[in-house]
C-alpha cells in the first residue's frame, strides 16, 4: 500500500480534470453499470509508464471529437479492493498497472495494457485512445 502523500498528487492529475475517483468495489460496480462509454484509468506510481499514461489519457480526452460519457480512475496499490473488483471485469487480461480500459454499456471493448504504454510518449498513447474513442464512443 502506497502512502497517501505519494498517491494524492497522481490522483489529482486526473480528478482535477473531471475523472471520478473509484475507491471502493461498490463505486467500481456502479461506474461500470452506467449506460454509454466509461473510460477507466488504472493509475500507478510507476514513473516510467504512468508518467506518460496520465498525460496521454488527458490529451486524448481533451482533444478527441468523440469522448467517453464517463471518466473514471482507480489507483493500483492504494485503492486495493476497488482495483481487485475492476480486474474481475478486465479478464482475460492479466493485472496491469497502469492500464486504460474502455467499457461500453458495461462490456469491456478496448484495453491498453502496461506493455502498450511503457516507453511510449503521451502523444502516442493519446492517439491510440482517440482511435478507440472514434470506434466505440
Amino acid at each position: 500500500m502506497y502512502p497517501e502523500e505519494i498517491v494524492s498528487p497522481m490522483k489529482a492529475e486526473l480528478t482535477d480534470h473531471g475523472f471520478e475517483d473509484l475507491q471502493t468495489p461498490e463505486e467500481v460496480e456502479n461506474a461500470l453499470k452506467q449506460e454509454g462509454t466509461t473510460l477507466v484509468m488504472v493509475n500507478s506510481v510507476c514513473g516510467c509508464s504512468a508518467g506518460s499514461a496520465r498525460p496521454g489519457v488527458l490529451m486524448a480526452v481533451l482533444n478527441a471529437e468523440k469522448k467517453p460519457n464517463h471518466l473514471t480512475t482507480t489507483f493500483a496499490g492504494f485503492d486495493v479492493d476497488a482495483v481487485k473488483t475492476l480486474r474481475e471485469h478486465l479478464l482475460p487480461y492479466p493485472p496491469s498497472s497502469p492500464a486504460i480500459a474502455l467499457f461500453k454499456d458495461g462490456q469491456l471493448v478496448h484495453m491498453v495494457e502496461r506493455h502498450m504504454i511503457e516507453g511510449r510518449p503521451a502523444q502516442l498513447i493519446a492517439g491510440h485512445l482517440i482511435q478507440a474513442f472514434e470506434e466505440y464512443c
